[in-house]
C-alpha cells in the first residue's frame, strides 16, 4: 500500500513561486491557500526527503518541518502524526493546579539520552507521585548536544531524542502511568544555528532587537503570519502529540506592542482546543515581571494558567544556603521567606537591588495560589549556578528536606527537578555543541554572565567557568541511577514521596489559610491542617507546639506535652489532633 499523502505547508509571503525540491532533484509546486494569506501548501508521501525553494533559489529546510532526521541543516522528511496509534483513548487529562510537576532534560534524564529510555523510567515517577512530567525543549537545534532553547525548527523533534515517533510514544506512555506532559516552548527567539526562516517571509523584525538579535516579528508588518505560525504549533503539539500543557519560555522577552498580546491569544486558542477534545488543554508561563496579570482571565489578564514564580525559590534557597549574592541580595531572612510563602513575590512593587529598580505589583488574596509554579532546584537555578551544584552537594540532607517539605506541602504548585527527589549530587551544567566560531562566542557570553552574577564572591577568584563545548560537560550532567539505591538517598526518595502522599491526602483543592513564624534557629509554615516546622542549621533548637501527630519527620526530631525538640538539620511534619 503506498504512504499516504500528508500535507506539506509553509508561509512564504512574499514568494511568487515555491517547490519542493525532492532528494531525486524533482520540483512539486506548493499553492497558495486562498484563506490564508501567504500560507503554501502541497502533498507529499509520508517518509519523502525534500528542501523548499523560493522563486527558484538555493533549497533550504521546511520552517514547519516535523522532522529532520539529518540534523538542522539537512532535508526535511514527511511526518504522519496519524500513524500512530493512541492507547490513551480513556486519559481525562489534567488540570495543573495544585499538581506536582516533575521537569528534566531528555538528553541527560537517562544515559541513553533518547525520549523511549526516559518512558521506560517513567514506573519510577508514577511511584514517587508527580502529576505532570515538564520536558526541556524538544525543537530540533544545531548539534545533537543542549538545553534546546536554541531550537530553530520549531515543528520538529530533536533528532538525537528519537525524533517525533518517539514524543507519541513517551505521551502515550505517560498517559498510561497516570501522568500528565507538559512540553517547555520557545516563542522569544529562535537559535543561531541552522536559522533560515527570512529566505521564507518576515519572521524576525528589526524593528524591536533582544539579546538574541532581530525579535519575533509579532507587531510588524506581516505578523499575523508570523503569529497563526506560532499559534498552530502550540496547537499542532496538544493535537498531534496529546501534550497536555505547554511552559512557554521567558515571555517577558516577546517584545509584543500589538493590541492583543500573543500570549492571551495563545492562552485562548490552547483552551479553546482543549474544551474541543475534552480534555483540559493548559498554558503555563515564565515570567520575570512578578505581575499576577499574566495568571488573570481576560480581559483584565493573559488568562495563562499559571506561571513560574523565582522569588519563592530565592527566598527558599537563600535561606537554606545564606547565600546573598547576585540575584540573591535582597533574600536570605526568615522574614523574606514568610513572604514569599505567603504573599507570592518577594518584589512586588519593592526595590530590587540586583535590577536596581522597584520591580513587580502586589498580588491580591484572591488570587489562587496554585496559579505559582514554584521550585527548590530547576535547570536555570542550577543550570546557571556557578558550578551547576545542586543544594545535596554542599548542604545537609536534613536542610534539603526541610526546603522540600515547605515546597511541597506549601500553598503553591511545585515543581521537582530530575534527580532531586533522591538528593542526586549530579550537577547540572550547561552545555552546547555549536561549530567553532559559535562556541568560542557562547564561552566568551557565558563568562561574561557569570561574572554580572557574582558567582566569583561565592565559589571564589579561582572559579573557572565550565566550558559548555566539551562532550564531557554534557556527560557530567547525566543523572546517576545507581544513587536511588544507596541508603542515603534512599532515605531521601522515601521523604519525597511521603510529602507528595501528604500534599495529596491534606492539601487537595488548595484555598488554604497559611501563615508563617519563626525564632532563633527554626522556621514554621502552618498551611491548612498541617504544620512544617524545621531547623535548618547547625543547632538544637526547642519550639513550643500544641500537641500534634506526627505525619512525618527528617533527622532528630522528639515530641512532647511541652513541645518539639528538633536536632541540627531537622524537620518535622504536624497535623492537628492528639498523637
Amino acid at each position: 500500500m503506498a504512504d499516504p499523502l500528508i500535507p506539506v505547508e509553509v508561509w512564504a509571503p512574499r514568494a511568487s513561486s515555491l517547490n519542493a525540491v525532492l532528494a531525486d532533484g524533482r520540483r512539486v509546486p506548493l499553492t497558495r491557500v486562498p484563506d490564508r494569506d501567504g500560507l503554501w501548501r502541497t502533498r507529499l508521501p509520508a517518509g519523502t526527503d525534500y528542501r523548499l525553494s523560493v522563486d527558484g533559489g538555493a533549497p533550504y529546510p521546511d520552517p514547519r518541518s516535523r522532522w529532520q532526521p539529518a540534523g538542522v541543516h539537512g532535508p526535511s522528511r514527511v511526518f504522519d502524526p496519524a500513524a500512530h496509534i493512541w492507547a490513551d483513548t480513556d486519559w481525562p487529562g489534567v488540570d495543573v493546579l495544585g499538581k506536582v510537576f516533575y521537569e528534566l532534560h531528555v538528553g541527560t534524564f537517562t544515559p541513553e539520552g533518547t525520549l523511549d529510555a526516559a518512558a521506560a523510567r517513567l514506573p519510577h515517577l508514577a511511584a514517587l507521585g508527580v502529576d505532570l512530567v515538564e520536558l526541556m525543549p524538544l525543537a530540533a537545534f544545531d548539534g545533537a548536544r543542549g538545553w534546546g532553547y536554541d531550537g530553530v525548527d520549531l515543528y520538529a523533534v530533536h533528532e538525537a531524542y528519537g525524533g517525533p515517533a518517539a514524543l507519541q510514544r513517551f505521551v502515550d506512555a505517560a498517559h498510561a502511568h497516570g501522568l500528565g506532559v507538559c512540553l517547555d516552548v520557545v516563542y522569544n527567539h529562535f537559535g543561531p544555528a541552522g536559522n533560515y526562516w527570512s529566505h521564507f517571509g518576515p519572521y524576525l523584525t528589526s524593528k524591536h532587537t533582544t539579546p538574541w538579535g532581530d525579535a519575533m516579528n509579532l507587531d510588524d508588518e506581516g505578523s499575523e503570519g508570523v503569529r497563526a505560525f506560532i499559534i498552530d504549533n502550540a496547537l499542532a503539539w496538544i493535537e498531534d502529540f496529546h501534550v497536555d500543557a505547554l511552559r512557554l519560555d521567558a515571555i517577558h522577552a516577546l517584545v509584543d506592542e500589538s493590541t492583543e498580546p500573543l500570549v492571551a491569544q495563545l492562552a485562548a486558542a490552547v483552551h479553546a482546543l482543549g474544551a474541543r477534545l475534552g480534555r483540559p488543554a493548559s498554558v503555563t508561563a515564565e515570567s520575570d515581571l512578578n505581575d499576577a496579570r499574566l495568571v488573570a482571565p481576560p480581559p483584565a489578564g493573559d488568562g495563562v494558567d499559571a506561571q513560574w514564580d523565582d522569588d519563592v525559590h530565592h527566598a527558599l534557597h537563600s535561606y537554606l544556603t545564606g547565600e546573598t549574592v547576585g540575584y540573591y541580595a535582597d533574600f536570605g531572612s526568615p522574614e523574606t521567606l514568610a513572604k514569599a510563602l505567603t504573599r507570592v513575590f518577594v518584589h512586588d512593587g519593592t526595590f530590587s537591588s540586583f535590577r536596581g529598580t522597584t520591580w513587580g505589583r502586589p498580588v491580591g488574596d484572591d488570587v489562587d495560589r496554585r496559579r505559582f509554579i514554584v521550585s527548590t532546584q530547576n535547570h536555570d537555578q542550577v543550570g546557571n549556578r556557578g558550578l551547576g551544584d545542586r543544594p545535596d552537594a554542599t548542604l545537609a540532607a536534613g536542610t534539603v528536606a526541610g526546603g522540600a517539605a515547605l515546597l511541597l506541602l506549601g500553598p503553591y504548585t511545585p515543581m521537582l527537578f530530575m534527580g532531586q527527589e533522591w538528593g542526586t549530587r549530579t550537577p547540572f551544567l550547561f552545555f552546547t555543541d555549536h561549530a567553532d566560531e559559535l562556541g568560542e562566542r557562547i564561552r566568551r557570553g557565558r563568562a561574561a554572565e557569570f561574572a554580572r552574577h557574582g558567582w566569583a564572591e561565592l565559589y571564589g577568584p579561582g572559579l573557572q567557568v565550565p566550558d559548555p563545548q566539551p562532550p564531557a560537560t554534557f556527560a557530567a550532567s547525566t543523572l546517576d541511577w545507581t544513587e536511588p539505591g544507596r541508603p542515603e538517598h534512599a532515605a531521601v526518595l522515601a521523604w519525597h514521596r511521603r510529602l507528595i502522599a501528604l500534599r495529596r491526602q491534606h492539601l487537595a483543592g488548595g484555598g488554604h489559610p497559611i501563615r508563617c513564624d519563626h525564632g532563633e534557629g527554626w522556621f514554621r509554615m502552618v498551611h491548612g491542617p498541617l504544620t512544617v516546622l524545621l531547623a535548618p542549621h547547625d543547632r538544637r533548637v526547642a519550639v513550643a507546639e500544641p500537641r500534634r501527630r506526627v505525619l512525618a519527620s527528617f533527622g532528630d526530631v522528639v515530641t512532647g506535652a511541652d513541645g518539639v525538640r528538633l536536632g541540627p538539620q531537622a524537620v518535622v511534619v504536624l497535623a492537628e489532633g492528639p498523637g
